[in-house]
């Protein structure tokens, strides 16, 4: 038989999901662990034989370990409350007409090499083209395990300068898109009240009702303590039903508290939203007359433009995050 605790499926699930999410984030240190000591086992074995065959081999280990153990160092620093939650992914359009919207589609290529190589999904939702090519706006879901933590990162106005395949006179165009990263969060409410924290007091009804109302206290009234609600029932002749109703309504409260309040929350991770024009760009992408992106904050630099592209993001990502979090 079952233990009680897994008829309540709900906390079950929330159980499991915490156990996935810890396994995800202590497997890759027990698979170094392992690779580690194999390595240095290779390293024992060619020592006492002797063996520089296998030289190259101990040292191309050595370099894919040193890399393995940056990134899981980093991984360390997302240990923000919504770190772990789906993101919400989004690409907008700014300054510069048609450029801008094909600028948009380089981007989201550009995002959507990043999440196959790290194993994320990509769905997107919401999309809207442009006059003439390219797209005014997209958003997406980004899902798997610290999806939000890393692409936060990318959060900002992208800028580009180039020489501009959609003018005649093949000049050189700077055009801007901005990325808006929120991390996914339940829709559903579950609105939880412990009984210990009501306040449940019985008074004689003071509407119409005969005398019945008048001689029974019927009447309910319900105190919220943690956030000070109060409601009240006298409709019914039965102090049972009335407590139903009013529970009913408290629930009602509640729940509509903690939906404004998850929209503050959201509205405080977002922040404000920069213009999509010079001066706010977090990262510039040149290519022409030089091959170059920089990225603004963090001085980060790379001439391989076609790498980037191609979604080999994750040296912005992490020195932005080992900056964020003044990690050396």
């Amino acid at each position: 038989m079952k233990p009680d605790f897994w008829k309540d499926k709900e906390r079950a699930q929330k159980v499991i999901q915490e156990l996935n999410r810890l396994k995800v984030r202590i497997l890759p240190f027990s698979r170094l662990k392992r690779r580690m000591e194999d390595c240095l086992g290779l390293i024992r074995l060619a020592s006492e034989e002797e063996d520089e065959s296998i030289e190259k081999e101990i040292k191309e280990e050595v370099t894919s370990l040193t890399l393995e153990m940056e990134k899981l160092r980093l991984s360390t620093l997302l240990s923000g409350e919504y770190d772990n939650n789906n993101a919400i992914f989004s690409i907008h359009a700014g300054a510069g007409g048609t450029e801008a919207c094909d600028w948009v589609d380089i981007l989201l290529r550009m995002y959507l090499r990043w999440a196959e190589r790290n194993g994320y999904s990509f769905e997107v939702i919401d999309s809207t083209p442009g006059e003439e090519v390219g797209t005014k706006s997209i958003t997406s879901i980004i899902s798997g395990s610290y999806a939000y933590g890393y692409l936060k990162c990318e959060k900002g106005v992208h800028r580009l300068v180039r020489i501009s395949p959609f003018d005649a006179n093949k000049r050189r165009h700077t055009t801007f898109a901005a990325v808006d990263v929120i991390p996914e969060i339940e829709d559903e409410l579950k609105v939880e009240i412990d009984p210990e924290d009501l306040r449940v007091e019985a008074f004689r009804s003071r509407g119409a009702g005969g005398q019945h109302v008048n001689k029974t206290s019927s009447a309910i009234r319900i105190t919220h303590l943690p956030t000070g609600l109060v409601v009240q029932c006298q409709a019914e002749r039965s102090q049972h039903k009335n407590k139903v109703s009013a529970l009913k309504v408290l629930r009602s409260r509640l729940h509509d508290r903690l939906r404004k309040e998850q929209k503050k929350q959201v509205e405080e991770l977002r922040g404000k939203a920069p213009d999509i024009a010079w001066g706010n760009q977090i990262r510039s992408y040149f290519f022409h007359p030089y091959q170059k992106i920089l990225d603004h904050r963090t001085n980060l630099e790379t001439a391989n433009t076609q790498k980037v592209m191609d979604g080999e993001l994750d040296n912005f990502i992490h020195a932005y995050l080992k900056q964020s979090s003044q990690v050396p």
